[in-house]
């Protein structure tokens, strides 16, 4: 069976791919290993000569990759040109900091010298998802390649033409056959994964995805880097600056025209400015636009699929059902392309589909808290524990309640959640375990190594 690509602006077939068989898995994760077996060896300058070749290919072919990703996947070419830089960013980081990052960590004890260093584990497999196509790949094998490993990618189906870039990029800027790409179904997961010469495992993508790979990974004792769904919660507490909030709150919930783990999902403001806060939020939702992903401009493209339009409008109507109060969207567009409006869901409280689920689109939920007391206890009730952010003008109130009483892996104050090459980025419970990103995200495909000398 072939792997489609196909546009959401107008549900047209972009491509089709021949999934490989058996034999052409098993050369190009053997071709790897061997590559690997050569890296491994290289010397730190070589290593960040290679990066900084990617930082340069991925700027150079900017353009080129975010059209790409507005026809396979409808990100806005705007917003696609930004994924790409920051790609180069990444480079860039690891670029800079590969020798404090490579060097060994020595030790003093009653030994005549001890250290720690990092080896790397091998062969990676790298299993991504469709939402940021090329940044999602790049951190977990930036910091990966650095560290001696060689990664094998598993994309999402209808990025397929992602995944191919992807590969000449890494190819134009590493030593072959370093980085490859597999064409293959989701099904044919556990095939590669149970291959002798992959290491270890990186996923993004759904909680249940998670679980199965999880599940494979620990019975093959294989090292696994999950980073899966999210409900993040933003508490607006009564003395937030609102305008500026509110700002934040609908950007953070429109990243990706809302196709983000990490995009705002519940607004829980507290009540002496609740009503404030939903009237303002509403407003500015209502001046989004929506429109070709292949035009420049501040617009938000279509979701990548109707299949992922329908289930997102389910939950909607779900939630409706359950008490929740439409205050704005919510209604399925006429015409060609799998567009969802801006939508906000008023009166949401636990039990419903909004406060338990992710809402993969640009769907916000409001809920009310009596005080600060209950907006945490609320922002907490929930299986995710990706990301959480606080809005107060008192930072040091902020500060303590990101720090000591929310529970996820990246907590923020009067901003928005994201990743940052320089940060740790990983999640807590349903949202996964392990880290990318920074000095943490450099170890977790490494053997920490003690070395002991008497």
């Amino acid at each position: 069976m072939a792997l489609q690509s196909i546009d959401p602006f107008n549900g047209t077939i972009i491509a089709r791919y021949e999934q490989m068989n058996r034999a052409t898995v098993e050369t190009i994760i053997h071709n790897t290993s061997r590559a690997q077996g050569t890296w491994r060896r290289s010397e730190p300058d070589e290593r960040t000569r290679c990066l900084a070749n990617l930082a340069a290919v991925f700027r150079e072919r900017a353009v080129h990759c975010a059209e790409l990703m507005a026809k396979e996947m409808g990100k806005p070419v705007t917003q696609g040109l930004a994924e790409i830089q920051k790609c180069a960013a990444c480079c860039d980081y690891y670029a800079e900091n590969a020798e404090a990052l490579l060097l060994p960590q020595h030790v003093k004890t009653e030994a005549t010298r001890s250290y720690v260093c990092m080896e790397p584990l091998g062969v990676i497999l790298a299993i991504m998802p469709w939402n940021f196509p090329f940044w999602q790949v790049v951190r977990c094998a930036v910091p990966a390649h650095l560290a001696g490993n060689a990664i094998i990618l598993k994309h999402a189906a209808n990025v397929s033409g992602c995944a191919l870039a992807l590969e000449r990029l890494f190819h134009d800027a590493f030593p072959p056959d370093l980085f490859r790409c597999l064409l293959l179904p989701s099904s044919r997961i556990d095939e590669v994964l149970s291959h002798g010469e992959i290491k270890a495992v990186s996923l993004t993508g759904s909680t249940a995805a998670g679980r199965q790979v999880a599940s494979q990974a620990a019975f093959l004792l294989k090292k696994a880097v999950l980073e899966l769904g999210g409900s993040d919660p933003y508490v607006i507490l009564e003395d937030a600056d609102l305008p500026s909030a509110v700002t934040t709150c609908v950007a953070a919930r429109m990243v990706n025209s809302g196709q983000s783990c990490i995009a705002a999902k519940r607004f829980i403001a507290v009540k002496p400015i609740r009503a404030r806060f939903e009237e303002m939020l509403v407003a500015q939702m209502a001046k989004i636009s929506f429109a070709n992903p292949l035009l420049e401009g501040e617009h938000f493209g279509p979701l990548a699929s109707l299949s992922g339009r329908d289930v997102l409008h389910q939950q909607v109507q779900k939630c409706l059902n359950q008490g929740a109060q439409l205050r704005l969207g919510g209604i399925l567009p006429k015409g060609p392309g799998s567009f969802y409006p801006a939508t906000v869901l008023s009166g949401v409280v636990p039990g419903m589909i909004a406060a338990e689920e992710e809402l993969f689109g640009p769907v916000a939920a409001i809920l009310s808290a009596e005080n600060e007391e209950q907006a945490i206890a609320l922002a907490n009730a929930t299986g995710f524990g990706l990301g959480a952010a606080v809005f107060t003008k008192d930072t040091a109130r902020g500060e303590t309640i990101a720090r000591d009483k929310l529970q996820a892996g990246s907590c923020f104050v009067n901003d928005y959640v994201r990743s940052d090459p320089r940060l740790p980025f990983g999640g807590i419970k349903e949202s996964g375990y392990g880290r990318e990103l920074s000095s943490y995200g450099f170890r977790e495909f490494t053997n920490i190594k003690t070395i002991f000398v008497k």
